[in-house]
């Protein structure tokens, strides 16, 4: 079964009051959603936490075969995916957590950038905290 995740981070500022938020279904069947306020940061350092956020939900969840993110940062995105290089260290620090966390999981995991009319839910999830 596949797990498609949906992610967002926002901030007021940049940097600024943020918050994330994401939601994931197996056959249009919602399993989880999440939001919070994880006080002053950027918008990128929020969607990176969204991510890591619902990367620690799935290790809870059996049954799925492979997992398919979506997220409106392309930024983001490309560099989980290497295809951008990161600079900054923090960043940095963000993708090392991913990585542990995608071993503990140990499922295909797929990276994909929607554009920000295919992520609604997951920005509802954001503007609401």
């Amino acid at each position: 079964m596949i797990l498609k995740v949906f992610t967002d981070g926002g901030s007021k500022g940049n940097p600024g009051p943020s918050s994330i938020g994401g939601v994931g279904y197996i056959e249009d069947k919602k399993i989880f959603e999440f939001k919070k306020a994880i006080g002053i940061a950027t918008n990128n350092d929020a969607e990176y936490q969204a991510l890591i956020s619902a990367l620690e939900q799935i290790l809870n969840i059996k049954k799925v075969t492979k997992i398919n993110f979506y997220s409106d940062s392309r930024l983001m995105v490309n560099q989980v995916k290497g295809l951008f290089k990161v600079n900054i260290g923090r960043i940095r620090e963000y993708i090392l957590r991913i990585r542990v966390l995608e071993q503990e999981i140990a499922l295909p995991i797929t990276y994909n950038y929607v554009p920000r009319e295919e992520n609604v839910e997951a920005d509802l999830l954001v503007n609401s905290v």
